[in-house]
């Protein structure tokens, strides 16, 4: 190529862009060629190859070239190529084509989109155009940009420059017991004829695949509620419709779909599933009471209104309906039980048999509101809907000591049953006694099971007075007190109230420390700590018990209780009584007569100066029998110290007194004891001596023994063992002959055995050899024989007449090195000398 040109060489399905620098016009050539550039010309695009665009697959061209109605491109006047600027062109199979200057290839060329079975494209018109495919009325559909329609396979979609893609649908497989709830996207027709509004909902309930229109979006899908005879659907309208079955429903009206309507149920789009409602069963001892009961005439609730069922019975509570109180079991009564029942409303008791205490019950008993009466067993009862149930009462088996409270609803009266079972009337009811904080807990003293509350309150209380006691009770209703005397069970009556003892006690005795029920009579001792002070000013403080008891007057027993507190009036009335005494005696007259003086003073004297047995307070009969001065302690500290040194005095006198009177008598018998030991050692040394000399004396004899019965015993023993010795090389002399002829006998038989093996050995490997010669010999002859078998008269003839080089590539062929045939007695015979022979023969 020359400075002033240039060669471009094209291969086939190739092309360049050359630009015309004089008339700036750009043109396309294409290969196979040589092309010569001249000088104003200029290659303005490299070699690239031609798009090709295998079967189905497509292309998108971006500013097409123009073309003429015979498929050319246009030009302008220049000889410029016309480009669509903007606008694009799908170009299918066809034949290898350039780009003309302007064009671009949009993307790939990608393969054609197959649309499968139960698929479909949803398009779009982006620009008007005529559809040639879709025909409407037999005519070409006339598209306008915003349309949107489904192009459903099995096809392969054809792409245009019009239409967007928009999305894949795939139809949907409804099986049995599914439905497809739809909802339009605008007025429309769907697929059964029906007009359908914008946003207007409904199903579809076809079995197998459904491609939603392109007006139509699934909104989900619906699967059936299968209703069983022990189940059912409670259902409620969203809105006003008529459902499946051609009722009209009401918006807010709910109902119930079962068995007996249909196997199975899709809800409708305008029906809400509120619940599944289960079966409700009774059984034939149970029943229930249904408020506001569904009727089926008139499709309504009957509002404020109750039905009872009795089993056997099964059924399904309608929508509004419910249990009063679930189901209930039938009461079963008892012979000693009965129900308490109580009219709601007025009605007439139906005739029931052996429904009183009489066992029977007369026809049309009219009962108005809150009437109370009871049915008693044995029996069965259901009560009516009228009919409240206020408790199941049994008859209360009760003890002569035991009892209970009953109170009179209708007059408020309150009695008291004991000893016998009662059954509580209709009018009648446990009536729940109140005691004082102070009598529960002396009452749980005595009974640990009232501890806690644990008293029940509707039984008569009870109170074991103990033995030699009193008890008063006291009925506030007729003002009136008894006593009882122990021992004795107390049974409190409705009205009474125990008379609870507060006594005084401890020591000094302090009031209020003491609770009781039950007043002791005695005797008895009761301990105080008095003090007092002498007529020089010693103070002292005596610790005095008294014994004690009451005097009881069967015609006026409540005498005794006159006293509330009797301890601590009767300590201080006598604790009066020695202070006054113990002032007029000094403390050296008190120390020597303290017993005396008390006495006195407590119990006085008589006219003839002696001192009583008794002192006895008349206002509640309690009689003092006897003082006893337990112990006496000065208060003051001096006194009391001096009275504890003389006290200690005499305590260390009589203890040194003690301890010389015991350390002489320890000596004594220490002496003794010393004398005993010593005369005891002296006998012990004497005896040892003598057993001393005898342990010589048998020793010395041992050693005598010992040495003559070791020489006989040394003698013995050599003589015995020279007899054994001999005995034993004798024996052994025996057994070495015996086992030389033993060993030469065995190898005399083991050699005889051995000769007699190898001749019967060699015996069998010689009749063997002769068995294998003959054998083979045989096998050889029947090889031989054979083989000439097989080869034939005629093929050896012709051996014997073949050359000798032709002989032996014959006989290599058989596989036969060489081979002699003999008679058994000339010798052997030449194969091919022998052919003659043979061919002879076989002439013959």
């Amino acid at each position: 190529m020359s400075n002033s040109s240039q060669v471009v060489r094209m291969r086939p399905h190739t092309y360049i862009h050359v630009a015309d620098s004089n008339s700036n016009v750009t043109r396309v050539v294409t290969g196979p060629c040589t092309l010569t550039l001249k000088d104003h010309e200029k290659v303005v695009m490299a070699p690239e190859p031609m798009i090709m665009i295998p079967p189905r697959h497509y292309c998108i061209i971006a500013n097409p070239a123009q073309r003429l109605d015979d498929g050319s491109v246009a030009t302008d006047r220049h000889g410029s190529v016309k480009i669509a600027h903007g606008d694009e062109e799908v170009r299918f199979t066809q034949a290898p084509f350039p780009l003309y200057p302007g064009e671009k290839l949009f993307g790939k060329v990608a393969p054609l989109q197959v649309v499968g079975p139960n698929q479909a494209l949803r398009l779009r018109c982006i620009r008007d155009f005529v559809d040639s495919v879709t025909k409407v009325d037999g005519k070409d559909a006339k598209r306008v940009a915003g349309d949107e329609w489904l192009f459903e396979g099995p096809a392969t979609y054809l792409p245009r420059v019009e239409v967007q893609v928009v999305e894949i649908i795939r139809a949907v497989i409804l099986k049995a017991n599914q439905a497809l709830k739809l909802r339009a996207r605008k007025l429309m027709v769907d697929a059964s004829g029906a007009s359908r509004r914008a946003g207007e909902e409904w199903l579809h309930q076809d079995v197998g695949a459904y491609m939603p229109g392109v007006d139509e979006e699934i909104v989900e899908t619906l699967n059936a509620y299968v209703l069983t005879d022990r189940k059912a659907l409670h259902l409620r309208a969203s809105r006003t419709f008529t459902d499946a079955a051609g009722t009209v429903r009401k918006a807010g009206e709910e109902w119930l779909v079962t068995l007996a309507q249909a196997p199975t149920h899709i809800p409708d789009v305008y029906e809400k599933v509120v619940g599944e409602v289960s079966l409700t069963t009774l059984s034939s001892r149970q029943y229930c009471v249904v408020l506001d009961p569904f009727d089926k005439k008139t499709r309504k609730l009957r509002l404020g209104q109750k039905e009872l069922r009795k089993g056997e019975l099964a059924f399904f509570l309608h929508p509004g309906e419910r249990l009063e109180a679930g189901i209930q079991n039938v009461y079963v009564l008892g012979e000693d039980e009965a129900l308490l029942l109580r009219a709601r409303e007025s009605f007439t008791e139906p005739p029931v048999a052996g429904g009183d205490e009489k066992g029977k019950k007369a026809a049309g008993v009219h009962h108005e509101p809150g009437d109370r009466w009871m049915v008693y067993g044995p029996r069965d009862y259901i009560p009516s809907v009228e009919v409240e149930v206020v408790e199941k009462r049994k008859s209360i088996p009760l003890d002569a000591n035991e009892g209970i409270y009953l109170r009179d609803v209708k007059s408020g009266a309150v009695s008291r049953i004991s000893g016998k079972a009662y059954m509580l009337k209709p009018n009648e009811e446990l009536w729940e006694k109140e005691l004082p904080r102070t009598v529960e807990d002396l009452l749980a003293q005595q009974d640990e099971t009232l501890a806690d509350g644990g008293r029940d309150r509707t039984r008569v209380v009870t109170y074991r007075a103990p033995h030699n006691s009193a008890v008063q009770l006291y009925d506030y209703k007729s003002k009136q007190s008894r006593v009882v005397l122990g021992p004795e069970l107390v049974m409190l009556g409705p009205e009474e109230q125990f008379t609870v003892l507060s006594l005084s006690g401890e020591k000094p005795k302090r009031p209020h420390c003491i609770k009781a029920l039950a007043l002791l009579l005695g005797p008895d001792f009761m301990t105080d700590v008095v003090i007092v002070e002498t007529s020089d000013h010693a103070r002292l403080s005596l610790k005095l018990s008294y014994n004690w008891h009451f005097e009881l007057d069967a015609e006026d027993s409540a005498k005794i209780f006159a006293v509330p507190d009797f301890v601590g009036d009767a300590c201080k009335a006598i604790a009066s009584r020695v202070r006054g005494a113990v002032a007029q005696t000094s403390f050296d007259s008190f120390h020597k007569q303290s017993a005396h003086i008390i006495r006195r003073a407590v119990f006085g004297v008589t006219a003839e100066g002696v001192v009583r047995n008794r002192f006895t307070f008349s206002a509640n009969r309690l009689v003092i029998t006897n003082i006893d001065i337990q112990s006496v302690e000065p208060v003051d500290q001096r006194t009391r110290d001096s009275l504890q040194k003389s006290v200690q005095q005499a305590i260390e006198i009589t203890t040194k007194s003690q301890e010389a009177a015991a350390r002489h008598e320890a000596e004594r018998q220490e002496q003794e004891a010393h004398g005993k030991l010593e005369r005891q050692k002296i006998q012990d040394e004497a005896r040892a001596e003598q057993a001393r000399a005898e342990l010589l004396q048998l020793l010395a004899q041992s050693a005598a023994l010992e040495s003559t019965g070791q020489a006989t015993a040394e003698a013995k023993a050599r003589a015995a063992a020279a007899a054994i010795e001999g005995e034993a090389s004798v024996r052994m002399a025996e057994l070495k002959a015996q086992a030389a002829q033993i060993r030469t006998k065995a190898e005399l038989e083991q050699q005889t055995s051995r000769q007699s093996a190898e001749v019967s050995h060699q015996q069998a490997l010689d009749e063997l050899e002769v068995s294998r010669a003959a054998e083979l010999a045989k096998i050889e002859t029947e090889k031989t024989t054979r083989t000439i078998g097989a080869i034939g008269p005629q093929t050896i003839a012709k051996m014997a007449r073949a050359s000798e080089d032709a002989k032996s590539r014959l006989l290599k062929g058989l596989g036969l090195k060489s081979m002699l045939l003999t008679d058994g007695s000339s010798g052997s015979i030449n194969l091919s000398g022998i052919a003659g022979t043979l061919v002879g023969g076989g002439d013959k």
